[in-house]
């Protein structure tokens, strides 16, 4: 993809969703940071399910730590890796109760340092909750850096930097959440849906699967 393609791929899904948004429920920065934790290997639907039951009864730090990690589990054991995940997640809020007053951090360094927390999860949060230019690579944003040629790389950390990179800084707030829905709907893993799909003229394999149309 050359810059042209990369405005046009941009510009098309803005204005077909101009004010995209993640796919997890929350309402406040800390039941983010507790819901992408918890997202790791699992849907976002299936998170949601969990949290729907947890949320109304705790959704701080101080109340998370106040279940304890039966009570816990008991309220996320429908998700994956939920022992871990409810371990992680305690050790999270000892931190942020204990070095943060409770609130989730914005530097870049205090997320990572959280158990559970990695630099995809502390991308997420920084993008999400503060409206910082970065790009959570999860599989659906490495599949569609590599397939759609927007920024081909070996590893997820190769392809954000490409991205952070390539794509037009006006467009980088919104950026992840467009990959993300396009990888989960219409460039799936199994069969990029092209026939279909509002960008294919301006991406690799697209161009490849069909003939490109007049600007």
């Amino acid at each position: 993809m050359n810059k042209d393609d990369i405005e046009r791929f941009f510009a098309t899904l803005q204005a077909a969703n101009p004010q995209p948004n993640t796919e997890l429920e929350y309402t406040s920065v800390f039941e983010l940071l507790a819901a992408v934790l918890l997202s790791a290997q699992a849907t976002d639907v299936g998170v949601n399910k969990a949290t729907r039951r947890l949320f109304p009864v705790a959704n701080t730090p101080e109340t998370i730590l106040n279940l304890g990690l039966e009570g816990l589990e008991s309220y996320i054991k429908t998700i994956g890796l939920y022992r871990s995940k409810a371990r992680h997640l305690l050790a999270t809020c000892q931190i942020l109760v204990d070095q943060h007053g409770g609130q989730v951090p914005r530097e870049r360094a205090a997320l990572e340092a959280l158990p559970g927390v990695g630099r995809k999860t502390a991308n997420v949060v920084l993008n999400v909750a503060f409206g910082e230019p970065t790009m959570a690579v999860d599989t659906h944003i490495f599949r569609l850096g590599n397939r759609t040629g927007l920024a081909p790389g070996k590893t997820p950390l190769a392809v954000e930097m490409k991205l952070l990179k390539r794509i037009p800084l006006r467009y980088m707030e919104d950026a992840h959440h467009w990959l993300i829905l396009h990888g989960r709907y219409v460039c799936q893993a199994r069969k990029p849906h092209c026939e279909i799909c509002q960008v294919a003229d301006y991406c690799d394999t697209g161009r490849r699967q069909r003939p490109r149309q007049a600007p």
